[in-house]
């Protein structure tokens, strides 16, 4: 077993492995994603944001640009911090002290929005509160993906990512309609909560905080982690800042990962646009209520995770790459559609069509970084895969908003969004996805 490398012109040595996880491990870690869901769904997504923007900012509009900003400062923190985290961790051995750490932060933070009354007064104490809450569950990704590819036998890689996603997307939903069970009536009967003082929408952060401290435990007790190096934490953090110019220099001289990075900002722009303006092009254009936009968000992350469980086999059968492009395809397929259709039962057809396959291009993208990652480095590569997906996060709804701005059309910004995922798939063409018996080797400690 190699020892870390002293020299700071030399590559980084392999390091001490996680052993490979058994069935109950393996369920642990995927749990986890059922946990930290709530988090986006609730919170990000569907509740308190539109708490926030209605009910404690001055107005809606003043509301969602500072909701918009509070993510973009996020975004730039965790593109900016992830990489550097991960290489420190990886030179300091284990992931779940890191995992820990981030997700208590995460959680602490989110229980703390409940003292966010509906008044203007509490608008900073919600942006410092919330921002911070999603660049440290951001950083909590970092160290949970990372260890993926060592307590994953190679040939499962896909399953295990996919239905991780898969119950992630299951657990989000749960969430969510409990949470819409305690905002609606039942939380002041049940409970007592003012409604006046919106302490039903407000108890939703605790019952997230709660239900992911429940359903975070079994990762922590189950799952198997990496040996420490022997290497004290400061030491660790010196190691690690020398080793990430190396690190990029490696990126850099390996032309599947800097692809594969490329691919993954492009395409995650697509995706991310799709999701934060979906509901905003479903209302323009069909007229849709905000209940209805709600239905259509929960419709669409229903077929995004069985997408993610049903394409877990066929990424581990025809390989992350081309389970990539096939979603990709897809997505382009359906979103063309989207743009093109009048018929409202076509949009609900096509919205579905384009979920199902929105599940897959994410959670192959995670199996694909575990594939490609040198061994020892994972948590700095999936650090990188962060800054992939955030460095540009802006892109897509950048160029949305100018193309609606100069055509007056919400379809063609949606077809704006279209091209970030031909680029995406077009890139992905041009990677080479190492082979199951390369990817094997590699793992053997």
């Amino acid at each position: 077993m190699g020892k870390p490398a002293t020299d700071p012109n030399a590559v980084p040595a392999v390091r001490p492995a996680a052993g490979r996880s058994g069935s109950l491990g393996l369920a642990a870690w995927c749990l986890y994603d059922w946990a930290n869901s709530a988090f986006p769904t609730v919170i990000t997504t569907f509740i308190f944001a539109a708490y926030f923007t209605q009910a404690v900012a001055a107005t809606p509009v003043e509301g969602t640009i500072l909701w918009s900003r509070a993510l973009t400062v996020a975004g730039l923190i965790i593109a900016a911090g992830s990489p550097l985290l991960g290489a420190v961790a990886d030179c300091w051995g284990p992931r779940k002290p890191w995992l820990l750490v981030f997700s208590g932060l995460s959680i602490s933070l989110t229980g703390l929005l409940w003292f966010v009354k509906p008044e203007s007064d509490f608008v900073m104490l919600a942006l410092i509160v919330y921002t911070t809450a999603t660049v440290t569950y951001h950083f909590a990704i970092v160290f949970y993906d990372a260890m993926l590819p060592t307590i994953t036998p190679p040939d499962a890689l896909g399953r295990i990512s996919g239905w991780g996603w898969a119950i992630g997307y299951a657990g989000g939903l749960v969430c969510l309609v409990i949470c819409l069970w305690i905002v609606k009536d039942n939380g002041v009967a049940a409970f007592g909560l003012d409604a006046a003082q919106a302490e039903p929408v407000r108890a939703t952060a605790i019952f997230v905080a709660a239900w992911f401290i429940v359903f975070s435990l079994p990762l922590f007790v189950f799952t198997p982690d990496r040996p420490a190096t022997g290497l004290s934490l400061a030491e660790a953090s010196r190691q690690g800042l020398r080793q990430l110019p190396r690190t990029l220099q490696l990126v850099r001289g390996n032309p599947a990962i800097l692809r594969f990075l490329l691919a993954h900002m492009a395409y995650t722009d697509g995706l991310v646009t799709l999701f934060a303006f979906g509901g905003i092009f479903a209302a323009a254009e069909f007229g849709m209520k905000p209940e209805d936009i709600l239905v259509f968000g929960i419709i669409l992350n229903v077929a995004a995770g069985a997408g993610a469980a049903a394409f877990a086999w066929i990424d581990d059968a025809i390989g992350s790459r081309r389970t990539i492009m096939l979603a990709l395809a897809g997505l382009i397929v359906s979103g063309c559609g989207l743009v093109l259709t009048r018929d409202e039962w076509g949009f609900w057809a096509l919205a579905v069509l384009l979920g199902i396959f929105v599940g897959p291009a994410q959670a192959a993208g995670r199996s694909m970084m575990a594939r490609l990652s040198p061994p020892g480095i994972e948590t700095e590569m999936f650090g990188l895969y962060a800054l992939a997906g955030k460095a540009t996060a802006f892109a897509g709804p950048f160029c949305l908003g100018v193309t609606v701005q100069l055509t007056g059309s919400q379809r063609a910004g949606l077809a704006s969004v279209v091209v970030f995922l031909a680029i995406g798939l077009l890139l992905m063409v041009t990677v080479k996805e190492p082979d199951r018996a390369e990817t094997a080797s590699s793992r053997k400690t």
